[in-house]
């Protein structure tokens, strides 16, 4: 470092030290009021002295963490391994404010689903696309594969590297994008180590499935301040088994089939035979009977009441009806997806002398899930001759329009092709490089950052050819009726699928600066202003298989119109962020961005913070700021999906039927559309809340927020359009017989969300005792208002501690954990909570009354419990229970998502389970 530059540098510096001490009584508040927002723990030698300047999540300008008016909470290393999770979205769940993000137990499904194998985030339960994850404080590529929700897959965040997490519970549009509407999570990984640290970790659960095992190695050399360089690295590699239905009790316990028939499946083995009215007419007035009476619905089974136990059942409340079977996928299907998932994260920093520093960063990850789903579902005609229990009733004789006569309908389980099995890899590659450091006046950072994010989703087992498994049904190869000959299993064998049917990519470019200074002295401390600005490049491409395209492939159809899809566009932004600290008391933060989306447009969002220390144990803080959402390319250009709502009934059927739901309720078609023409979201958001610290001890932060957006980028929920058909009737598509042959679903500009709300946090901590230091932590959320119009002039509806077409927004969650330390021991007892809601009993009730009893979802409370032994400087054991009272999620007649009997956005089925850890570390 030159002699002018150096003398520049301590001149700096120390300006700066005396415009801190100028503070005064402020910053000894402050000290310790920084603990509370960060969740650290106060001690009594920081109340005297001067903290550092740093970065913090939600301010581009270094400050002292006490200084900003935004709510920050912040998890720390030693409480994720408390935890005893290994995975971003574990620890995500630890949240109370992320409501409804995808997991593993949501995504389990069969046939081509949307962001199967994705893990998000989902801050307010506003959605993944409204909640910014950063990484170091710079973005990830989005998860590639198309689908209604945009975000960063947590698989992608390399854990086992992670240092902290800063949530910040406060949209922030004017400093980090379009997509923190909700909020941001930012995971800082470790920026420098020194020496070798192993780390292995086991958990089994108390009934069998779902295990884990995790090995970390990390390692770095060089000390950034004696020898100008640090390099270090990290490997983490982690498996988890799957966990199927059949090895967990309370599944059994959850009475499916009595309380939820409506919700099973009418493709059941032995086949459910399918017929016209005016074939069953036919059979009715020609005296066949079944089992000794007359047909009274289309749909009936030659084996009833047999139906081929456990997993085939005769339930005359069923989808099957009276005279059909009835299939209980909940008996036979997954509950927690196999898992492996390897990251490495690398970073390396050279001191340039000067001031300056290089530095680069490599992110490498990549998460393999199988899901291993029910045996695939065939609907198929059939000639009549080949239903023995048909056989000579002479139903060749009926003629009717459109239909070939004498054939007939099946809806067939195949078992012997064993269960639908998928793969789903989800691998992640970033590269970061830049320099920092210090220019002049400015404090200046400048990057560029290469992210990518690759979705491959192959079907491995289970899945058929549909032509060729016709053809062999028809030709007898294949009984839909029993046991098939070993040529019709070998016939099944050659024809299944083995294809990676779907690969997506999307990658981002960006390169991104801030800068920072400080401009003059003010009553409160140093006038500072930074300014900053990126520009970035996103790139996605999807590309189907020429399997998938050739619509060949039983239960995973090809959307009609399929095809590749490539898109990209340029996003460039500016922001501007003014801190003024204008009295001894007041600080003032007033930051605003302008970005541009190519094809979409241009928004402005400005934001204001103030907090007043009026007494050194007292803070207050409040803020307000606007901000806009573009529309993601998959809500622009996503290729049609094709899927199916959950068993729902047809009120216009059922009325033609007298509300026999056997003939009446099924899993209707849909077709999802994105949308070129969609503009931007709208939002405003506001919070006000204060610090407290009354003792030592104890600190208290209470915020209250609320968020509007407008110009809502969303589709109509399936079950408002069969509860609403007045309105929108013209969505649903139906054949001659009036049957839905599919429903509509278009991503539009439509109607506003409403969400408000109560952070608190309280730590007691350092609290000596002669069985040693104890301490404690609550972090809840208590929601006032979740509501969404689906169009303007509607009414708003509130999932507000209620079930609303695709989830629920509990009224109270919360996190509290206990903490206890004397001399190498310590231990930690935490409890995770979610409070009771109304289920979603509308989705299945019809003008005529109830399908299912109204049904209240009861609270769901887990404890956790883990302990600590420090047994040499360099070694660390730890053991553990979660859900040590083996808590089972509480019953829902949910009718969203592909599991039954429970909701699981939140729950968690493997029960109890017990952990153990070790660690050494060679300094």
């Amino acid at each position: 470092m030159g002699k002018h530059q150096k003398h520049k540098t301590q001149n700096k510096v120390q300006y700066r030290d005396n415009a801190l001490h100028r503070v005064g009584p402020r910053l000894a508040a402050g000290a310790v009021l920084a603990f509370a927002v960060h969740g650290a723990w106060a001690q009594d030698s920081a109340i005297a002295k001067v903290l550092p300047r740093v970065k913090i999540t939600g301010s581009a300008i270094r400050q002292i963490e006490s200084e900003t008016p935004l709510p920050v909470q912040v998890i720390t290393r030693a409480e994720i391994d408390k935890a005893g999770v290994t995975t971003a979205a574990e620890l995500m769940t630890r949240i109370s404010a992320n409501v409804g993000g995808l997991t593993d137990g949501v995504s389990i499904n069969v046939g081509g689903v949307d962001q199967r194998g994705m893990n998000s985030a989902n801050l307010r339960g506003i959605g993944t696309s409204s909640t910014l994850v950063l990484l170091n404080g710079r973005r990830m590529a989005n998860f590639a594969s198309p689908g209604d929700e945009t975000g960063v897959d947590l698989n992608n965040i390399p854990a086992a590297a992670i240092a902290r997490v800063e949530v910040l519970l406060d949209g922030a549009s004017a400093l980090y994008g379009t997509d923190a509407i909700g909020g941001v999570i930012n995971f800082i990984t470790r920026k420098d180590f020194q020496g070798l640290e192993l780390n292995a970790y086991g958990l089994g659960t108390d009934e069998g499935g779902a295990s884990k095992r995790q090995a970390t190695i990390t390692g770095g050399i060089g000390n950034l301040q004696q020898d100008g360089y640090n390099i270090f690295a990290t490997f983490d590699a982690q498996g988890t088994q799957g966990l199927r239905s059949s090895q967990r009790k309370f599944i059994g316990e959850l009475r499916i089939p009595e309380r939820l028939g409506h919700l099973l499946s009418g493709f059941t083995s032995p086949a459910n035979v399918r017929l016209t009215g005016a074939q069953r007419d036919y059979l009715v007035d020609s005296g066949w009977t079944l089992n000794g009476r007359a047909l009274t619905n289309r749909t009936f089974n030659p084996s009833i009441p047999g139906c081929n136990p456990p997993a085939n059942l005769y339930l005359p409340a069923g989808t099957g009806g009276v005279d059909g079977c009835t299939y209980d996928y909940m008996g036979d299907t997954e509950l927690y997806p196999k898992s492996n998932k390897q990251s490495f994260l690398s970073r390396g920093v050279l001191d340039l002398g000067g001031g300056h520093q290089l530095y680069g960063e490599v992110v490498l990850s990549r998460a393999r899930t199988s899901y291993v789903g029910s045996s695939t579902r065939v609907r198929g005609d059939i000639d009549y001759r080949l239903v023995p229990a048909l056989a000579g009733t002479g139903l060749d004789t009926v003629v009717e329009e459109d239909a070939v006569p004498g054939e007939v309908e099946v809806r067939m389980r195949l078992f012997e092709a064993g269960n639908r099995t998928s793969e789903l890899t989800s691998i992640g590659q970033r590269y970061v490089v830049g320099v920092n450091g210090v220019f002049g006046a400015w404090d200046y950072d400048v990057a560029y950052n290469h992210s990518v994010n690759t979705v491959k989703d192959r079907d491995m087992h289970g899945y058929v050819l549909y032509n060729e498994l016709i053809e062999g049904i028809s030709a007898g190869l294949i009984n839909p009726f029993g046991p098939s000959s070993a040529e019709g299993r070998a016939y099944l064998e050659s024809i299944q699928v083995d294809d990676v049917v779907r690969h997506a990519k999307g990658v981002m470019d960006s390169v991104d600066f801030k800068a920072s200074r400080t401009l003059m002295a003010l009553p409160g401390g140093d006038l500072a202003v930074a300014v900053g600005g990126e520009w970035r490049r996103e790139k996605t491409d999807f590309t189907p298989s020429e399997l998938l395209l050739s619509d060949n492939i039983n239960d995973d159809f090809a959307p009609e119109g399929g095809r590749a899809t490539h898109d990209s566009r340029k996003v460039a932004a500016v922001f501007g962020e003014l801190q003024a600290p204008f009295a001894k008391a007041w600080q003032a933060q007033l930051s605003a961005r302008l970005d541009h989306y190519e094809a979409v447009g241009r928004a402005f969002s400005p934001k204001a913070g103030l907090s007043y220390t009026p007494v050194k144990w007292a803070m207050l803080r409040a803020s307000a700021g606007r901000g806009f959402r573009a529309p993601s390319m998959n809500d622009l250009h996503r290729p049609t999906i094709y899927s199916a709502t959950a068993t729902l009934p047809d009120p216009v059927l059922c009325a033609e039927v007298e509300y026999n739901y056997a003939d009446c309720a099924l899993n209707w078609n849909t077709r999802r559309y994105s949308n070129a023409n969609l503009k931007p979201e709208r939002s405003r958001q506001y919070s006000i809340g204060a610090v407290l610290e009354p003792t030592r001890n104890i600190t208290t932060t209470i915020d209250y927020w609320k968020i509007k957006r407008t110009n809502l980028i969303s589709e109509i929920g399936d079950d408002v359009i069969l509860s609403n058909l007045d309105k929108y009737g013209d969505l649903v598509h139906r054949d001659e017989d009036n049957e839905i042959e599919w429903i509509d679903l278009f991503k539009e500009n439509r109607g506003a969300q409403v969400a408000s709300g109560i952070d608190l946090v309280v730590d007691v901590h350092g609290v000596d005792t002669p069985v040693g230091r104890l301490g404690g932590r609550l972090s809840g959320t208590y929601v006032i208002d979740s509501k969404i119009q689906t169009a303007q002039g509607d009414p708003f509806i509130s999932n507000l501690g209620r079930f609303v077409t695709d989830g629920v927004v509990q009224r109270w969650r919360h996190t509290i954990t206990f903490d206890w330390e004397r001399g190498p021991f310590s231990a930690s007892l935490s409890n995770t909570f979610s409070s009771s809601y109304e289920d979603q009993n509308s989705a299945i009730n019809t003008d005529d009354g109830s399908v299912v009893a109204p049904n209240h979802v009861t609270s769901y409370s887990l404890w956790d419990m883990s302990a600590a032994w420090q047994a040499s400087r360099a070694l660390k054991i730890r053991a553990g229970v979660q859900n040590m009272f083996d808590r089972s999620p509480p019953y829902s007649n949910q009718a969203y998502h592909f599991l039954s009997g429970y909701d699981p956005t939140y729950t968690d089925p493997r029960g109890r389970r017990f952990y153990a850890s070790v660690n050494y570390a060679f300094k």
